[in-house]
């Protein structure tokens, strides 16, 4: 508050003096005017007083560090065969993080694969001709005959010429003509028997059938082959395997989780603003968080805005009940930095103006 002394609070009236009374015969001096506002100037300067005691408004909304955990398991059940990721290591992605035995899977691979390939040989068997000796054979047979008929052929010629002659007699043509169309049928039957011997052994409806049961089998291979790949379960993602449930030897359940994995890409920033203020935030805005020991502050970019209210959770704590927060830290070799933002980490949110 503002004191003034005795002497300047009479000065700091507004007030208009006349000039003091002058003896007659003296020269009289334009009247003077002495205008003090001095109330205007004292009022100014308390309120600038004022004002830089007050604290500008703080824009900041508390939140916290939000980790959201992807738990890697397995769709087979077995024994655990292998966990080569320890608590608090860092894996990246497509990085083995455990293995199931898989005993049972590969030997039903194999069986598959032989069923796969039988089925492909029953096809092959189906879709192709006879042996190629057995086609020579039947070649060779209907080049005899074609000779044969050709030779009939010149036979019932010369008796025909010999019968016009009265050479021979009308019996002997009937006998020789007989021959040739004997040799001619014989020709045909082998043209249709080597036709035959060309085409596929099985009959259509027979080799579809076949190759059905190919395509089942290979489904099949397929099927097991995707059961063995499954029992070695890789990280999604960049990240930090924060918990680990089962140790080589013990029997893990179908769908069990044995680790948990924390990526990278899911530590998100979650703090909470007014009613007042949430009409002025979308979708796309730059925010930075700061805590207590950031070097820097951390920047993000909204992505959610709830639709309904909720109350504040009670994770939110004041500034001056912060120092007694502690967290459990356990410290193991890792190959590379662990992430700056630890899930819980109280933070306080500003909004970047851009």
């Amino acid at each position: 508050m503002l004191f003034l002394a005795p002497e300047a609070a009479r000065d700091t009236m507004c007030d208009t003096a006349s000039p003091p009374r002058r003896p007659a015969g003296t020269l009289m001096t334009p009247n003077l005017t002495r205008t003090l506002c001095l109330p205007t100037v004292a009022t100014t300067l308390l309120a600038v007083l004022l004002a830089g005691c007050n604290p500008a408004p703080d824009r900041s909304y508390a939140g916290y560090i939000e980790g959201e955990w992807m738990y890697l398991a397995a769709p087979l059940g077995g024994y655990l065969d292998t966990l080569p990721v320890a608590r608090g290591s860092r894996v990246a992605a497509s990085a083995p993080v455990f293995s199931v035995e898989a005993v049972p899977e590969q030997q039903g691979l194999r069986e598959a694969e032989a069923r796969a390939d039988s089925a492909r040989q029953k096809v092959r068997n189906l879709s192709e001709p006879r042996r190629p000796s057995e086609v020579a054979a039947i070649e060779a047979q209907l080049r005899v005959a074609q000779a044969g008929l050709a030779l009939s052929t010149r036979q019932l010629e010369q008796a025909q010429a010999l019968a016009a002659s009265k050479f021979v007699s009308d019996a002997r043509v009937d006998e020789v003509r007989a021959a040739k169309a004997r040799d001619a049928a014989q020709v045909e039957s082998l043209r249709q028997e080597l036709a035959t011997t060309r085409i596929t052994v099985g009959r259509e409806p027979e080799v579809r059938a076949a190759q059905a049961e190919a395509e089942a089998a290979v489904a099949q291979v397929a099927q097991r082959q995707w059961q063995v790949d499954r029992k070695v379960v890789r990280a999604p993602s960049h990240g930090e395997i924060t918990e680990t449930y089962y140790r080589p030897g013990e029997w893990v359940a179908a769908g069990a989780p044995v680790a948990s994995l924390l990526p990278d890409a899911r530590r998100r920033v979650r703090f909470f603003v007014p009613e007042t203020a949430v009409a002025t935030l979308k979708p796309g805005q730059t925010v930075e968080a700061r805590c207590d020991g950031c070097a820097q502050p951390i920047r993000a970019t909204i992505d959610f805005i709830a639709p309904q209210a909720e109350y504040t959770p009670p994770v939110i704590y004041s500034r001056g009940s912060r120092e007694k927060l502690v967290f459990r830290v356990e410290a193991a070799a890792a190959p590379e930095q662990a992430p700056t933002l630890r899930p819980g980490l109280p933070v306080d949110v500003r909004l970047v103006e851009n």
